[in-house]
């Protein structure tokens, strides 16, 4: 008779006593596992921070930042980091073999690694900026559901994506490589739904608003370097900032979403897609047919101020 395999042994941090200690076999039996990108971001840590702290999900906590990733594991419980560039396939692959020493299934994946960036589409680098921004929050979301979609199909489990408000909405100027990204995430999630419910596999995408990271914070100084850079739009730009400044003074506490996405992981029938703080000024536009949307925008210039 053949020897049963022997399970291999995952650890966790006790925050408290500043040491490591294996996680027995009847712990990991009930907790779920989740792989988790973008994870010491300031959306990601706060859904690690959450899942973490709720003493039902193992968190496989993915990124490219490390001292991030530590900093996360040091002080929380069920942490393991992960290195991991989503840009670069074999980083994925090589992420896949490190998670495969702990468990052989995840029951969800959580894409939360991204970018943003206010920018021209006319002006500046263009090219360098959309093909940055999609290889991380278009393509990077297909290498890592590809990499491991057959985990994820072990437990019946779940992928949520995240989108963007930016993914359904109205597109804006100065957000054309960002939007272009989210909208193929938009399409890339629906497609992906409809296949992978043969498989038993759910599909969810989460479309939230501006939320207070440092992400966000940062377009504060793309907008200053696109301003002070432009020869064609300082006009339209003056009377854009006042609107980006109130529409980021707003922003939400990322604690919010992370409870939304925490909800979608531990709902048995979760929605198709969730909306959150999507901005007041954005849904009014959304009123608008497109033209009257141009029309809005072309007269901005018009508005500045001499």
């Amino acid at each position: 008779m053949p020897l049963p395999l022997t399970p291999k042994l995952s650890y966790r941090n006790t925050a408290f006593h500043g040491s490591w200690e294996p996680v027995s076999l009847a712990e990991r039996i009930i907790m779920k596992n989740v792989l988790l990108t973008g994870a010491a971001g300031g959306l990601g840590s706060s859904v690690v921070t959450l899942l973490a702290t709720r003493g039902k999900w193992h968190v496989y906590a993915a990124d490219i930042d490390m001292a991030g990733l530590d900093a996360l594991a040091t002080n929380l419980p069920n942490i393991t980091p992960i290195h991991m560039d989503v840009t670069n396939v074999e980083s994925v692959r090589a992420a896949r073999k490190e998670i495969q020493h702990h468990t052989d299934h995840l029951d969800a994946i959580v894409n939360m690694a991204g970018l943003s960036a206010f920018s021209s589409l006319i002006e500046g680098t263009p090219i360098e900026d959309c093909e940055r921004i999609v290889q991380v929050n278009a393509l990077g979301m297909v290498r890592v559901n590809a990499t491991f979609f057959d985990m994820v199909e072990k437990a019946k489990g779940i992928i949520v994506n995240t989108s963007s408000s930016t993914g359904w909405m109205t597109a804006q100027p100065f957000a054309g490589a960002y939007t272009m990204s989210k909208k193929a995430v938009e399409g890339y999630n629906d497609s992906l739904r409809r296949e992978a419910m043969y498989c038993g596999v759910r599909v969810v995408k989460v479309e939230p608003g501006s939320y207070a990271t440092d992400l966000t914070r940062n377009l504060r100084t793309d907008f200053d370097r696109v301003y002070t850079n432009t020869t064609r739009f300082k006009k339209a730009l003056s009377t854009m900032r006042p609107m980006m400044d109130s529409t980021l003074e707003n922003s939400g506490d990322p604690r919010e979403l992370a409870e939304v996405v925490v909800k979608i992981l531990n709902t048995k029938h979760p929605r198709l897609r969730y909306r959150k703080n999507s901005g007041a000024a954005l849904l009014a536009l959304e009123m608008f047919p497109e033209k009257m949307v141009d029309l809005i925008y072309r007269l901005l210039p018009l508005m500045a101020r001499n």
